[in-house]
């Protein structure tokens, strides 16, 4: 191996153990005495709740572990948004399981909170797996009300989804494990069956404070809404619990007996291991955003025995096209090419920019990819469009325009994985989360923005410069330097992956190597729901 090899791997291991260390902070919720405390409560914590649950020794991943990282610090903090959402598997089923953190403000409900919630509910609903709540929340964080409470994305989207599901024959599992109150109290009655723990699960609209304010009746809390109360004078609930593992064990049971689901079809064959060493993608993604290298290299490392069939490998060669498995899954590809490639029109270097024949280009796959039932996976390491009279005149908004339009319509699931560089309409165009991937993750090396930090800063230094000078004032090559410092590095904290998942623009962080593990449980997650429209571009410009 070369001398860039060895530093590119060092680079990205240190980037890994960075994320190593930020995970293991965040597992911790509110921290070690909070935890101690509700242990001494007779209570497990989120993650050992949703562990005890998952069929020992399978895969699972964690949706939204940064969730509300760096968010929120005036009131605290809210690591992972004050709750943990899993997808794994009960029994043998496929099921997603969302449980309140309440060592987080009790598992009160930030906005970031909500919007989590949503984006488990929206991959049940897609996805039509099973849906686990484990509550343990005292509802909205009053001092952002303003926030989480109105709006179409808010709170009570929450219940509207719960109706939603319960509709379209979801299977939703609620087990009521601490507080559960106010508007909260919906969620798990608004679920197909609902739990309930002895002595330390309550719910109702208005705890023994408030009803004692309001209509000057004293009664305690268990007596208003324990579980006695539900189980055997309101039947809110439909089952008892002694403790946190009795609910739990009882929530097993009820899944073991789910019947089987219309599958979607794609096609599985037995897996095999990539050919080349996945180990080796450390030392082949550059240390720098702006450096070269040839994203096939990534490829064979991430399908099955390193096959790869590509699709008009002479065409539009800034992307690369084809099809290849992943765990056994039939997949069509679509990734960014980082090389110097040499065409007729002579040596290239792409860098991640898609020139108009790519982007055609990509725009006949997607629409083979649903026409065979493939699902499509997009591996992001985009600049964005090519730029200059050349390209307008050749018309790369039509031939971008087109592409959008497929990834828009297409109806197999995508899953996009941003490898380095995802920027401005590149974004877009590679199924950035506003395209409905199935899941969107990061590795390390990410950055997600409108345009890079150093070309940003150029940009908004200019403009800054310019509006001095339209006042009379010059700044010196000293503070023009200051300033440009200043920008960008308020700028490239926004390009952070961390900044991205804190708001749930991608689904995780994750270590490259994890890479065929999400998206082999993401298509088998996809599998459960069987494609219910056709495949139509609509009206678009040829």
């Amino acid at each position: 191996m070369d001398i860039n090899f060895n530093k590119n791997e060092d680079h990205n291991k240190l980037l890994l153990s960075d994320l190593k260390r930020k995970l293991a902070k965040v597992k911790l919720g509110g921290g070690e005495k909070r935890i101690e405390k509700l242990h001494q409560q007779g209570k497990m914590t989120a993650r050992e709740r949703i562990d005890y649950l998952l069929d020992p020794k399978t895969n699972s991943i964690e949706i939204g572990a940064f969730a509300g990282e760096d968010m929120y610090e005036e009131h605290g903090g809210c690591p992972s948004a004050g709750v943990v959402v899993k997808i794994g598997y009960i029994k043998g089923k496929q099921c997603i399981v969302v449980a309140n953190d309440a060592t987080v403000k009790a598992g009160a409900w930030f906005p970031i909170t909500g919007k989590k919630n949503l984006r488990a509910q929206e991959i049940a609903i897609e996805n039509k797996l099973p849906i686990i709540y484990l509550v343990d929340s005292a509802g909205v964080y009053l001092p952002l009300q303003d926030e989480i409470f109105p709006d179409k994305e808010h709170f009570g989207r929450i219940f509207r989804n719960n109706a939603i599901m319960s509709s379209m024959g979801i299977t939703q599992i609620a087990a009521v494990m601490g507080s559960c109150v106010a508007g909260g109290a919906y969620l798990p009655i608004m679920s197909d069956e609902a739990l309930i723990v002895d002595k330390t699960g309550s719910i109702f609209l208005a705890g023994s404070y408030l009803v004692k304010a309001a209509i000057g009746e004293s009664i305690d809390n268990e007596t208003l809404g324990g579980a006695t109360t539900h189980c055997e004078i309101s039947g809110v609930t439909d089952y008892k619990a002694k403790d946190d593992k009795d609910a739990l064990d009882t929530i097993k049971n009820i899944v073991d007996k789910i019947g089987d689901f219309d599958k979607a079809g794609y096609n599985r064959i037995a897996a095999k291991k990539p050919a080349a060493d996945p180990n080796e993608i450390y030392g082949i993604l550059p240390k720098s955003r702006a450096e070269q290298y040839d994203m096939m290299e990534i490829i064979k490392r991430l399908v099955d025995n390193s096959d790869f069939e590509e699709y008009k490998a002479g065409y539009g060669q800034s992307l690369i096209t084809g099809y290849a498995r992943i765990d056994g899954w039939a997949v069509g590809i679509v990734a960014n090419q980082r090389k110097v490639v040499k065409t007729k029109k002579g040596e290239m270097q792409f860098g991640g920019v898609i020139y108009s024949d790519s982007a055609d280009k990509a725009t006949r796959f997607i629409a083979n990819c649903n026409q065979k039932k493939i699902p499509l996976v997009f591996l992001q390491d985009v600049t964005g469009f090519m730029v200059g009279s050349k390209s307008e005149h050749g018309g790369i908004i039509k031939d971008g325009a087109k592409m959008v339009n497929a990834v828009s319509n297409s109806v197999v699931p995508k899953f996009t994985v941003v490898v380095g560089n995802s920027y401005g309409a590149g974004n877009y165009a590679m199924c950035g989360k506003a395209y409905d991937p199935r899941l969107i993750f990061a590795w390390p090396s990410a950055e997600l923005a409108v345009m890079g930090g150093a070309q940003a800063a150029k940009v908004l230094l200019q403009i800054e410069a310019s509006s001095l000078k339209a006042k009379g004032q010059e700044l010196s090559a000293e503070e023009e330097q200051k300033l440009y410092d200043t920008i960008k590095a308020k700028y490239d904290k926004q390009v952070s992956p961390y900044y991205a998942a804190a708001r749930i623009w991608t689904d995780a962080i994750i270590d490259p190597l994890d890479t065929r593990k999400w998206i082999s449980m993401g298509i088998e997650a996809a599998n459960h729901a069987p494609i219910e429209k056709q495949f139509n571009l609509g009206v678009i410009q040829v």
